[in-house]
């Protein structure tokens, strides 16, 4: 369900499809990632920390209708703090 637009608020994403301006999913091709582990000293491990590359393209899609969004990704993309 589409929220209310906030007053002043010009530039929110809104998926032209469905209206949503709420979810939003980001995939990504061609991914490495490498994860740190610690191992302790009865054997476990403990995950310390990730690192990701993306070596291909990023698409944005609606995550109420699935729609393509890529076009608006570099906003989305700045808008994300």
């Amino acid at each position: 369900m589409p929220s209310a637009r906030p007053p002043g608020i010009a530039n929110r994403l809104v998926c032209p499809a469905c209206g949503n301006d709420e979810t939003f999913i980001e995939l990504a091709h061609d991914v490495l990632l490498t994860s740190y582990y610690h191992q302790n000293s009865d054997g476990s491990f403990t995950h310390e920390s990730d690192a990701t590359q993306i070596n291909g393209e990023i698409l944005l899609f609606c995550g109420s209708c699935q729609e393509d969004l890529s076009h608006y990704h570099q906003r989305f993309r700045e808008m994300i703090f």
